[in-house]
């Protein structure tokens, strides 16, 4: 082999490994959102996330059992009064989608909205 052709090989290899160790970098590290759920509010209400970028929601119930479901997204989780859950995705389409309770947890169980919006 010539020394122009073994340059281009290691070169070619560190840029693949530089951008492949990037990306997995970029994968380990989502954005991590705090809410917290008690009668009948979510803090915070509204959030805003990118879409392609992974998020990890992280649901402390505060009072009673508690849940969190974006349908359009098929995001879901629940925690029971004092835990946190979390669930990780990735959105994967721009939007403003509303996120309910998912568990019965008192007579405005239905108005206890949060709002997440997934931008470009």
């Amino acid at each position: 082999m010539t020394f122009k052709l073994v340059a281009s090989v290691v070169l070619t290899f560190n840029v693949a490994f530089v951008l492949f160790a990037h990306r997995v970098h970029a994968q380990e590290a989502p954005r991590r959102i705090e809410i917290v759920a008690k009668r009948f509010d979510y803090t915070p209400g509204d959030i805003t996330v990118k879409k392609g970028v992974p998020v990890t929601l992280a649901l402390t119930s505060e009072d009673v059992d508690h849940g969190l479901k974006f349908k359009d997204l098929n995001v879901a989780l629940s925690a029971k009064k004092g835990e946190t859950k979390e669930i990780t995705f990735t959105p994967d389409k721009p939007g403003t989608f509303v996120g309910q309770c998912s568990v019965f947890c008192g007579a405005s169980h239905g108005s206890m909205k949060m709002t997440l919006h997934v931008t470009q």
